[in-house]
Parts: structure tokens; C-alpha cells; sequence
């Protein structure tokens, strides 16, 4: 930490603190995420689970950008080295009066199920989505905090105590750990009525209470549902038949397109629930997705056009290119029939833009380990001694002490996670690891 001075403390959680941290180097702000748990090695730090999956799912717009590792040695204390934002959504929207804009929500849903969609397609699940996880920076957001993620294709039982209780999908509530990526998208689900309604949908004080609190607003599931989630040692399934009220009475002013889509990520079942994939795709995104695609379309054509100028096969003024976006748009769509793209009357050569997408999804992981083989991404390592903090209360983590108030509600169970838990076993090379 020689390289980086402490400027404030922002939050602590149940494994970590993080303080404020400038770059002596460059002055830049950072956001410095300190582990209480020791470490015995360089080679366990990198092995950490919330370590492999930045790794893994680095570069994208809508994840937190891991900038360094620091180990110290001698206490065996690391320190992760991550972007810095402004807020998190339970800030953002904490002592409002009034609801926030319909393109606000929208535009932050849809950069959360962006987020959603990367991670799955990696093959991780995040299990602890949340507004304080959940990191915003002016109209950008971006999802933090992997310490509990999995792969999906690692096999229940998965940790029974997982994710925060008041976005705890019913497949968690009622198995012993048999649910997938699908919880993500309940939670997604959860912070999206937050969001809209600044409030939380199933503030439930314990399992029982969030159980019924879910039951008021769906109804009970029917008998067949039920039958497909394992008995849990816990609890029994005898639900009493009820109807719920609804979430459209929650929020009488939502659109039906947000309606909609809110319904479908919080469906019971968690085999008739959206898929991030597809949520993007829903109608109430359109706008959206219209507009992205207008930019990429004028991105694509100004890149074609500077490759070609750039080329310096044509410099004079009489053999420029004569461009027209909307159409030259449509015809690298497929559109238009004519094969050669517009040009001007006196132009002899054209050099036709290609568009190619080299996208790698995986297609198998080890099943303990969150990293497949793919592009190696490297991150600098330090190993020069880091600093300590007095652990006081508990704080979500990458917030402010703004959150104890939240905190004191009793939406939380204590975490029984071992150690062992914590970080991933070191990765045989010849599977891709790191």
C-alpha cells in the first residue's frame, strides 16, 4: 500500500472493509477492498473466489474493473484495488420523496440485466444481489462484491444461507440449497420494485416471515410446485391456499411494460422465470435497444469510413466517399438487395466494411472452480505491506456507514460460511486457470 494513500473509510462487510485510496502514481481515486481473512500465499490471493471471477469476467461495462492485487507477506493481509464510484443504489434512493423518472429505472434495470446476462453466459452466478451491491457512477452501473458467487455448472447442494433475506428467491427459502442462476433474476426482480417504488417488496424478519411475505403479494405456489423443491429439514410445506394482492397494487403507476417484465422475474417457479438473456429483449427495453443500435450502426459506418481513408487509397477530393448512414445501415443489414454500397459517380474502387464478432462464451468449467479456459487477463500483484483497519460493527460491503440504519433491520441471518468456503482451491494450468 506504499503506492496508495488512504484518504477515508467507506464501508466494511461481513469479510472485508474498503477505504478510499489515491494512486500516488497517477492521482488517480480508487476504491481499496481490504479481506479480513488471512491469506498464506500469493497463489491462494489469486485463487480468492471474488479474484477469479473479476478476472473472468473482465472487461465489461456493467462489472466492477479490478485494477490490483496487494498482498502483504508478512500478515498475509490482500487488498483488491477496484474502480471507484460515486454511490450504490440503497444511497441513491434512500430519503427520496418522490419516485424516479420511468427512463431512470429503465435505463439502470437494463444495465443490471446487462451484467446479469455476462455473468451466466461466463458460467458464474452472482447469489447476493442487492441495491447496496449494485454501484452507479452519474447514468453508469455496475455490479460489485463476487465474494459469493458460483459456477453454474458446479452441482447442488449449494450454501443454504445465502444472498441478503429480503432478495432471496423461494427456491432458497424452501430447499437445502438446490437452486441455480435463476435466483439472480429474483433478486434482479426485488431491486427492480425497489427501485420504482423505493421500498422494499419482502421485507421479511426471518425465513418464515419472508415465506409469508412472498405468499401475500404472489399467493402460495400449488402442490406441483411445490413437489418439485426438495423438502428442507426446516420447514414443511403446509401452506394454507391464499390469494395474494398482487404487485400491481403496490405500484399503481408502474407501465405495463415494467409490469410485465417484474412478473416475469419474479415468477415462483424458477424454470418459468425470465433469463437475463431474454430480459433484455423484452418490450420494455425497446427504446433502449433502438437507440443502441442506431449508435452502433453510425459507430460502425464512421469506422468503416476512417479505415478506408486511412488506407490512402483514395486522397483526392474527387474520390471521396459519399456516405449515407441510414441507408448504408439497412444494406450492411441485408436490406437491400444491390450488392456494391452507395457511392458517388466518379468513385471507381470501394473497399466493402467487414463486421466481425469474435465473442467467446464457455462452454464448460471445472466443477469447484469459476474459471475457464479463455483469454488470460493479467493483473498486477503486489506484495509489499498492506495496511489494517479496526473492524467496528458491520456495514454492507462497498457502501457507506449511511447503510447502519438499514443494517439494524433484522433481514440478515449470521453467516456460517467456513474459510474453506471463502476462497476457490488453486486451479490446475492445463484447465485455464490463472
Amino acid at each position: 500500500m506504499q503506492c496508495y494513500k488512504i484518504i477515508k473509510k467507506i464501508g466494511e462487510g461481513t469479510f472485508s472493509e474498503v477505504v478510499k485510496t489515491q494512486s500516488l502514481k497517477d492521482g488517480k481515486f480508487y476504491a481499496c477492498k481490504t479481506m479480513k481473512q488471512t491469506i498464506n500465499s500469493v497463489e491462494q490471493a489469486n485463487n480468492l473466489r471474488e479474484v477469479q471471477a473479476m478476472k473472468r469476467l473482465s472487461p465489461h461495462a456493467n462489472i466492477i474493473q479490478l485494477h490490483e492485487l496487494i498482498f502483504d507477506k508478512e500478515t498475509g493481509i490482500v487488498s483488491l484495488i477496484c474502480e471507484l464510484m460515486e454511490m450504490n443504489i440503497y444511497e441513491f434512493i434512500q430519503g427520496r420523496q418522490t419516485p424516479l423518472p420511468d427512463h431512470t429505472v429503465k435505463h439502470y434495470m437494463y444495465q443490471l440485466c446487462k451484467s446479469l446476462e455476462h455473468m451466466h453466459s461466463c458460467g458464474i452466478f452472482h447469489r447476493d444481489v442487492k441495491p447496496e451491491n449494485i454501484l452507479i457512477k452519474q447514468d453508469v452501473l455496475k455490479l460489485g462484491d463476487f465474494g459469493s458467487c458460483r459456477s453454474v455448472y458446479s452441482k447442488p447442494p449449494h450454501t443454504e444461507y445465502i444472498s441478503t433475506r429480503w432478495y432471496r428467491a423461494p427456491e432458497c427459502l424452501l430447499t437445502d440449497g438446490y437452486y441455480s442462476l435463476k435466483m439472480d433474476i429474483w433478486s434482479a426482480g426485488c431491486v427492480f420494485f425497489e427501485i420504482m417504488s423505493l421500498n422494499p417488496l419482502f421485507p421479511g424478519t426471518n425465513e418464515l416471515d419472508q415465506v409469508a411475505k412472498i405468499h401475500d403479494v404472489l399467493g402460495t405456489p400449488d402442490q406441483s410446485l411445490l413437489q418439485k423443491f426438495k423438502q428442507s429439514r426446516a420447514m414443511h410445506f403446509n401452506f394454507l391456499p391464499k390469494k395474494g394482492s398482487g404487485i400491481s397494487r403496490l405500484i399503481p403507476n408502474c407501465s405495463a411494460p415494467a409490469l410485465s417484465l417484474l412478473y416475469q422475474m419474479l415468477a415462483y417457479d424458477p424454470d418459468e422465470r425470465i433469463t437475463a438473456e431474454t430480459a433484455l429483449r423484452h418490450t420494455y427495453f425497446r427504446e433502449i435497444r433502438v437507440a443502441e443500435r442506431k449508435a452502433d450502426t453510425l459507430h460502425r459506418v464512421s469506422g468503416a469510413a476512417d479505415r478506408v481513408e486511412s488506407s490512402g487509397t483514395h486522397t483526392s477530393l474527387e474520390h471521396k466517399f459519399v456516405w449515407h448512414p441510414t441507408k448504408l445501415g439497412k444494406q450492411l443489414r441485408g436490406r437491400h438487395t444491390r450488392q456494391t454500397p452507395l457511392m458517388s459517380h466518379n468513385m471507381k474502387h470501394v473497399a466493402e466494411p467487414v463486421i466481425r464478432r469474435n465473442v467467446h462464451y464457455p462452454t464448460e468449467l471445472p466443477k469447484l472452480n469459476i474459471v475457464v479456459p479463455g483469454p488470460h487477463i493479467s493483473f498486477p500483484v503486489s506484495t509489499v505491506p498492506a495496511f489494517t483497519l479496526a473492524h467496528r460493527g458491520t456495514l454492507p460491503a462497498i457502501t457507506s456507514k449511511k447503510c447502519q440504519s438499514r443494517v439494524a433491520k433484522p433481514r440478515d441471518e449470521s453467516h456460517h460460511a467456513a474459510f474453506k468456503t471463502y476462497y476457490m482451491p488453486p486451479l490446475d494450468r492445463k484447465h485455464g486457470g490463472y
